[in-house]
């Protein structure tokens, strides 16, 4: 199968384009797909190096600034990096694209530009979290502020498919985030949601606490997206939280804990990569004609670098295909639409 077409937003980031190039230049290293970098080629091009004339760079001088309001930035989407990123995947110019910049403005061109998959009412984040068991899909991760009950239901469908095609997981257990495991709790856009799922062609195991996420009592839990933000900003607060603490706690130690500490060295260091969120390489937007991946805005070229990898892999194995072909059979979910 021919290596997958990645557009990437040079320009979009706290740190581009300096890592945003440095990102694709490793990936580009690694065989990952056919890299183009869209942006100012006067800025990017004496970043390649010894990769100029490897790597295709699509000139673009404008940027979308993080803090635009997304209406503003749909509006002024042409000539931008990031909105002539998404333009390659529309006219099928390239397989996937990927951004760290703006997720609003990425957001709203992406749904424009590429439109929903039919059956799908509004596209979602996919954030993959770590778990004592594995790796749990959040699903929305912060798309959608306020969500009809259909929408949630639709979310855990596209989440299922995320964890099956990235994940590798043959039948994911998908789970509602709700106040708590009873089917009794939870709002009515809870309970509604979780009614329309126990009807569903895949694996619904029902409620999910938030503490429970973190035992991998699900492979997916599907909320809505204020919920859900709420919970990817928690995770990574509490993630820098603890490795910040095992630092302190270190350096305080006396000469024996010190020791101590040196022989678990490695242990922490599997801890740390598990809880960073750059080892995850961003979150496909679920549900648009395309393969789209939304990266941290402080992204590093090692975010980046997995970033890539996960876009050329969702894109070879047809993403928007496996949420299509769920859809289909799945009635119950397809025909509630309504926008």
């Amino acid at each position: 199968m021919a290596k997958a077409r990645i557009a990437i937003d040079a320009m979009g980031g706290d740190n581009a384009p300096g890592e945003i190039v440095a990102g694709a230049v490793l990936a580009h290293a690694e065989g990952l797909g056919e890299i183009v970098l869209v942006g100012d080629e006067a800025r990017i091009r004496p970043l390649l190096g010894e990769h100029d004339g490897a790597i295709r760079i699509v000139h673009a001088a404008g940027e979308i600034a993080m803090d635009a309001p997304a209406s503003q930035a749909m509006r002024n989407a042409r000539g931008t990096s990031l909105g002539e990123a998404v333009e390659l995947v529309r006219s099928g110019d390239a397989d996937a694209v990927l951004s760290a910049g703006n997720s609003g403005a990425f957001l709203a061109i992406a749904l424009v530009r590429l439109r929903t998959i039919a059956g799908i009412a509004r596209p979602a984040i996919a954030a993959v979290l770590p778990s004592r068991g594995g790796p749990v899909v959040l699903c929305d991760a912060g798309a959608n502020v306020d969500c009809r009950p259909e929408w949630i239901a639709q979310f855990a469908l596209m989440g299922d498919a995320y964890a099956r095609i990235a994940l590798g997981i043959a039948r994911p257990r998908v789970g509602i985030v709700s106040i708590g495991e009873e089917r009794s709790k939870g709002n009515a856009q809870t309970l509604e949601a979780a009614a329309l799922l126990d009807e569903a062609a895949f694996d619904f195991i029902g409620h999910v606490e938030g503490k429970d996420i973190y035992e991998h009592h699900a492979d997916v839990v599907a909320c809505d997206g204020f919920v859900g933000n709420v919970i990817l900003k928690t995770s990574e607060g509490a993630g820098a939280f603890i490795n910040g603490m095992l630092r302190q706690m270190i350096d305080d130690a006396p000469p024996l804990g010190k020791a101590g500490a040196f022989l678990l060295k490695p242990s922490f260091e599997k801890l740390r990569v598990r809880l960073r969120y750059d080892t995850y390489g961003g979150a496909p937007l679920l549900g648009v004609r395309g393969a789209c991946i939304v990266t941290h805005g402080r992204s590093n070229r090692i975010a980046i670098h997995n970033a890539i990898r996960n876009a050329a892999s969702l894109a070879e194995r047809n993403l928007v295909g496996a949420i299509e072909s769920a859809l289909t059979g799945d009635i119950a979910l397809a025909s509630e639409t309504a926008s």
